[in-house]
């Protein structure tokens, strides 16, 4: 089954970048002096509550971006557009989401550009479905696929709430094997594909037949034994260069005059990044020739002709 995602009249695509004085529709987020970040939906005649007085958004709107408002017990907001950041770490969600540092990498790691085609399994809370549709621009086009159809909903309502009208999205809720077939793609139709899942060898065929020769396949997952079994069943196949394997862990600073440090808190491991290049049909692939590691095959694999 596919959601329609058609862009409305009144929310064409803005890759969710405003650019101005601040209107009333926006969603804007308030930031006070302990850095504590607050995001509303700013509609005339509407007030901010808060335990240290009022907002009203009248004085909001029509504002530059960058103003600091004060409430009526006089708390100082910095008032900023949120971005996707903020957006991805604040949002509802049904499946846990990709974070900002993971889905840069993705984006990087599958060399998106404007125009590009995207095959997306595993939308979740749609965090890497803005990525993705932001790097593609309103001249390429996203197709998402999502088993649950209730993380389906979130994911679609997270996307038209940052976005507004995506016409170059298109969200199937259903298993990627089973919806696929139906869309009729050509062989190559894809420029990139992206796995989140929880099985992502199982779709393998998939992702050769969407992905032009050339293109990248960039598969999210959490645990060493996914990536092992992912890495091995990519290898099997004989249909794709020698998978690369990342993970990125983020450091955040504390800066206070002469206190600088790292601070005591960090986002370490979130999930492993595996790509991956589809070869041309009927040509093997270059392996690197390395002497295997003692015990990192068992005896039988060891004794096998090429093994080594």
């Amino acid at each position: 089954m596919t959601t329609p995602t058609g862009a409305h009249p009144e929310h064409p695509f803005t890759g969710g970048r405003g650019r101005g004085p601040l209107r009333a529709g926006e969603r804007v987020q308030l930031t006070d002096h302990k850095s504590r970040h607050h995001t509303i939906t700013l509609i005339s005649g509407e007030r901010f509550h808060t335990h240290r007085g009022w907002i009203e958004h009248d004085d909001i709107i029509g504002s530059p971006e960058g103003n600091v408002v004060q409430s009526t017990a006089s708390m100082r907001y910095l008032v900023l557009r949120p971005l996707l950041r903020d957006v991805v770490l604040s949002m509802p969600r049904g499946a846990t989401v990709i974070y900002p540092k993971d889905s840069a990498a993705l984006v990087s790691l599958l060399d998106l550009t404007p125009g590009d085609a995207v095959l997306e399994a595993g939308a979740g809370s749609g965090a890497m479905s803005m990525s993705l549709l932001r790097a593609v621009g309103p001249t390429g086009r996203v197709h998402s696929f999502e088993r649950r159809e209730d993380f389906a909903r979130i994911a679609e309502r997270n996307v038209r709430t940052f976005l507004g009208g995506c016409p170059n999205w298109r969200l199937t809720v259903g298993d990627l094997n089973d919806e696929y077939p139906g869309c009729v793609y050509p062989s190559g139709a894809f420029d990139g594909v992206v796995y989140d899942m929880l099985a992502p060898w199982e779709c393998v065929a998939t992702a050769h037949h969407a992905l032009r020769p050339g293109g990248v396949l960039a598969v999210y997952i959490a645990t060493t034994t996914q990536m092992s079994r992912t890495v091995e069943c990519l290898r099997d196949s004989g249909q794709w260069t020698e998978p690369e394997a990342s993970e990125l862990m983020l450091r955040t600073w504390h800066l206070e005059g002469l206190a600088v440090r790292p601070n005591h808190r960090m986002n370490g491991h979130t999930g492993f990044l595996v790509t991956t290049r589809r070869m041309a049909d009927g040509v093997t692939p270059v392996r690197k020739q390395t002497r295997p590691a003692k015990g990192a095959y068992s005896d039988t694999e060891q004794s096998a002709p090429d093994a080594g």
